[in-house]
């Protein structure tokens, strides 16, 4: 294969990063925290795992505002990789200006305080280790304190050409 270069300028190049990255699919999370002023989340597909030993991931924020806001300056979270099953979710947090951890919603608070949605895939309680600017986004590393794992987790959830996927036995290649 041969890669034929199509950008040149600063907004070729960022119009032809977006094109590339949402052609690749990434997990989705939901990342929730408290600040003191009640619990807050969003829906991120930048969640990456950093280093195994110690436990390490990383996700950007691209808004200061809002519950991105109150995340920033989070000291603890959660962040849960969500599931095919967890549809509504992803789009409950993905949506500003919807309202979150209403009465309908199943979720409870850890002892510790951060709030925890109750859904089929695994959930991280995390300690911020480092804020870092980058670019328009703030990139967020944490330590992984507890893993809260699921009865029988479900299949993943992506991100992928602006929209959700689940995957499962039936998406697996030969």
């Amino acid at each position: 294969m041969t890669a034929h270069p199509v950008s040149g300028t600063e907004l070729e190049v960022t119009r032809d990063f977006k094109s590339a990255f949402g052609g690749h699919p990434a997990g989705v999370s939901v990342i929730t925290a408290d600040i003191g002023t009640g619990p807050v989340g969003i829906t991120a597909s930048s969640v990456a795992s950093v280093s195994a030993e110690p436990p390490i991931l990383a996700f950007s924020l691209a808004a200061a505002t809002g519950s991105a806001a109150a995340i920033a300056v989070a000291q603890t979270l959660v962040v849960h990789l969500l599931t095919a099953g967890d549809l509504e979710l992803a789009q409950t947090f993905a949506r500003a200006g919807t309202e979150r951890f209403t009465g309908s919603m199943v979720w409870t608070r850890l002892e510790t305080g951060e709030p925890l949605l109750m859904h089929a895939g695994y959930a991280l309680r995390c300690e911020v280790l480092s804020r870092t600017q980058a670019g328009g986004s703030l990139l967020v590393a944490a330590t992984v304190l507890e893993v809260i794992a699921p009865e029988a987790p479900g299949d993943p959830m992506v991100y992928h050409s602006r929209a959700f996927h689940g995957l499962g036995e039936h998406t697996v290649l030969p």
